[in-house]
């Protein structure tokens, strides 16, 4: 029998799979966001299907959905909203900007200058955005999907830690496999409509599976030696010699959230360090600053990552 958890993924599988070819490992990485009520960064080369991917999820999420291009003369105001002059109320009225949606998808955002990238701070972590001292809510479910090429493209800006750290996961996208890639080539190669218009065929997935997955990811226990050998993982990122600053506790809270929803996916009622160290390379490389010296020895983030995982004792 599947949990609610379990068919919640089936179903967010059937639907994407409609439109997107090959993402199997980033659909439960999106699956353990979305149940953990986290938001998402999607990173990867242009060309992969990155923007694809998020506005598949958000059509199959249902909800109000919102897009913000990243560019470097966007504006803060451009995405919160502005105060405009009502003639007939004879008075200012805030009109609220794209960021009040349930789902937002801010694609490119490491072309959007640090300005308007330091606007989403209070969005992401309070689910509210402040607008000359006044405060708005952001829908219950506010999830943001923003997708970001490497930073040593040209036009890119790196975002800040304090950003990266409220991005609960972050996914890698590389090349797909020949067989995916041949697979997509067949779907679309002989068609001039572009992937993209597939999407409205996307059915919505019932939202009360969604409330349930996530009542359902609360009652799964985790043991007093789990949440230990969570917190020798986060203690051990903040002692490496190759990294200059480790996981916060918001990181820390955030592998333990991930790891309670990857024990619902296995159908499980308890946290095993299995599931730690499923969603450790989501949640962990891109809070790690490394070193100078770290960096230019080609260092990279998911290799330290993987270093802790095998260094840090595991508890029977």
């Amino acid at each position: 029998m599947s949990t609610s958890i379990q068919s919640l993924e089936s179903s967010l599988a059937t639907e994407l799979g409609r439109v997107v070819v090959g993402a199997e490992s980033t659909l439960r990485a999106l699956v353990v966001a979305l149940v953990a009520r986290g938001h998402v960064l999607v990173q990867g080369v242009p060309g992969l299907g990155k923007t694809l991917l998020a506005k598949t999820l958000a059509q199959a999420l249902g909800g109000e959905f919102k897009r913000i291009q990243g560019t470097p003369d966007l504006m803060p105001s451009d995405i919160i909203g502005v105060h405009v002059f009502d003639e007939a109320r004879r008075d200012f009225v805030f009109r609220p900007g794209p960021l009040f949606a349930d789902v937002v998808l801010v694609d490119e955002i490491n072309r959007a200058g640090p300005k308007t990238q330091s606007a989403l701070l209070e969005a992401m972590e309070e689910r509210q955005v402040s607008v000359e001292r006044s405060v708005f809510a952001l829908p219950p479910d506010f999830l943001v999907l923003a997708t970001q090429n490497p930073r040593e493209f040209e036009g890119t800006y790196p975002l800040p830690e304090s950003q990266l750290d409220r991005f609960m996961l972050r996914i890698d996208m590389d090349y797909p496999e020949r067989a995916a890639e041949a697979e997509i080539l067949n779907r679309y190669g002989a068609q001039l409509a572009a992937p993209q218009q597939t999407i409205e065929g996307i059915k919505s997935i019932d939202r009360g599976l969604l409330h349930d997955a996530r009542a359902e990811a609360e009652r799964i226990h985790v043991a007093d030696a789990l949440t230990a050998y969570v917190l020798d993982l986060v203690r051990a990122s903040r002692e490496n010699t190759r990294v200059s600053l480790g996981l916060s506790t918001r990181g820390a809270l955030a592998l333990l959230k991930a790891a309670r929803v990857a024990a619902g996916l296995r159908g499980a009622d308890f946290v095993s360090p299995d599931d730690v160290k499923e969603v450790a390379p989501w949640v962990m490389p891109h809070r790690l600053v490394l070193t100078p010296e770290a960096a230019l020895e080609g260092t990279k983030d998911i290799e330290v990552v993987q270093a802790l995982l095998a260094d840090t004792a595991v508890p029977r």
